[in-house]
């Protein structure tokens, strides 16, 4: 595996540099960011209901929690699964397509949530989507080059 990962050019053929390095990160990180959301909210279905209940209680949305979320796990765990699938796709064959699309379906969750969070009127939740939102969409960048 002489010259698995090189860092400055030039590289050996069969070597990963720092984009491709850079673009398993970002495809790493949706993944275990968006599986674990999308799987705590199957896992603990009940506690998620319960909490967005209260949550949305003086919203338009008070109506829609178990609706939203059934939309919002799907979209997260298809972001997560086309993230952890592209990384290992991008391995295999140097496209790095795949992980674009599921960077693609996590900025369309993080829009979801941030609207959810400012109909809410929690400011302060929607404010910490911002770097996840900033991380997704320099991934897309950096998976569409």
């Amino acid at each position: 595996m002489d010259g698995f990962i090189c860092l400055s050019s030039p590289c050996a053929p069969d070597a990963l540099e720092s984009l491709d390095l850079i673009r398993l990160g970002a495809s790493a990180f949706l993944a275990i960011l968006f599986l674990q959301s999308g799987l705590d909210k199957v896992v603990d279905r009940a506690g998620n209901v319960e909490w967005l209940t209260g949550h949305f209680a003086n919203s338009p949305l008070a109506s829609q929690v178990k609706p939203m979320l059934s939309v919002i796990t799907l979209v997260e765990l298809a972001a997560g699964a086309l993230c952890a699938f592209g990384a290992v796709w991008f391995l295999f064959t140097g496209s790095s397509v795949v992980a674009a699309y599921g960077a693609l379906v996590a900025m369309v969750g993080l829009v979801m949530l941030f609207l959810g969070q400012r109909l809410a009127k929690d400011y302060e939740g929607a404010a910490v989507l911002v770097p996840y939102f900033l991380l997704a969409s320099g991934s897309l960048w950096v998976l569409g080059s």
